[in-house]
């Protein structure tokens, strides 16, 4: 087995994906966005989500579910990254997400229904896309983000507190956020056919589906994506498709990270890395 590199010094604007740094600096131009969000939000409702993700979950540790443990010490370690708390909750729909609002207790969550679908080079790669979100600092947006996908039934007043046009805007900064947590698995994993692995399972897996799913087929799948967007009617469908997700679908995701696998970018990174077992090499350049 192939020893991982450390990305010693690594820095978050080397890997963010030109979409996620558009977008952002598009929202930090709203104004007032940052004192709006903090305000909805604020410690309060920081708080319960805290609360409540320790009442319905389990914090993985050392003593708890250790496999999962060393796998997120590990992503953290190659990204260069203080780990944050790792909690598995039960839950029939395969998803992971982060919470980390004013950089305190940040958290990172996983659904059993993920995790039993998946190897562990593949739940690693989850934890290091949700790293990613804490390396980018994506904290106050994403968690505004979240609450968007995972509560708005406890708002229900959402659509008169915020107008439609800033939902519309959150959810395309955090579809461009995702192409950089991607880049991040991609670095912990060093290895782009785990990262696209797991969104084929996204796409189209289940515990007992996943291990007959065949990725060089999912791979063609994406490239036929592409080739229907060459034309008006293509892209128009697909940004319609699109629209109210809070993620970019698997075969763009997959898309993009064989791209980027095959990138200079990419391969400056890992060319000045240093296995765990060698000697640290010096970023004054960075």
């Amino acid at each position: 087995m192939t020893t991982k590199k450390t990305l010693i010094g690594l820095q978050a604007d080397r890997f963010r994906h030109p979409l996620d740094l558009e977008a952002t600096n598009a929202l930090k131009q709203l104004p007032g966005i940052d004192i709006a969000i903090r305000s909805l939000l604020g410690s309060v409702a920081e708080q319960f989500f805290y609360l409540n993700n320790i009442a319905s979950s389990v914090l993985v540790s050392e003593k708890q579910l250790p496999h999962l443990y060393k796998l997120l010490i590990e992503a953290a370690q190659i990204l260069d990254l203080e780990p944050p708390q790792l909690y598995v909750q039960q839950n029939p729909t395969p998803n992971a997400y982060t919470f980390a609002m004013r950089g305190e207790r940040p958290f990172v969550v996983l659904h059993t229904s993920l995790i039993e679908m998946l190897t562990p080079e593949e739940i690693q790669a989850v934890i290091a896309h949700e790293l990613g979100h804490l390396k980018c600092e994506h904290g106050v947006y994403l968690t505004m983000a979240n609450v968007l996908v995972l509560a708005a039934n406890l708002l229900p007043a959402w659509g008169t507190v915020l107008a439609q046009s800033l939902q519309d805007r959150m959810l395309q900064w955090v579809r461009c956020a995702e192409f950089s947590c991607d880049r991040a698995a991609l670095l912990a994993s060093q290895d782009p056919k785990v990262v696209m692995s797991v969104l084929m399972k996204l796409a189209g897996g289940s515990p007992t589906l996943a291990p007959l799913l065949n990725l060089d087929a999912f791979i063609e799948q994406a490239q036929a994506y592409d080739s229907i967007g060459k034309d008006s009617l293509g892209e128009m469908l697909q940004a319609a498709q699109t629209a109210q997700l809070s993620h970019p679908v698997p075969v763009i995701r997959a898309r993009e990270i064989a791209r980027w696998a095959t990138s200079a970018e990419y391969q400056s990174i890992m060319d000045k890395q240093q296995s765990k077992e060698g000697k640290k090499l010096g970023w004054s350049n960075w």
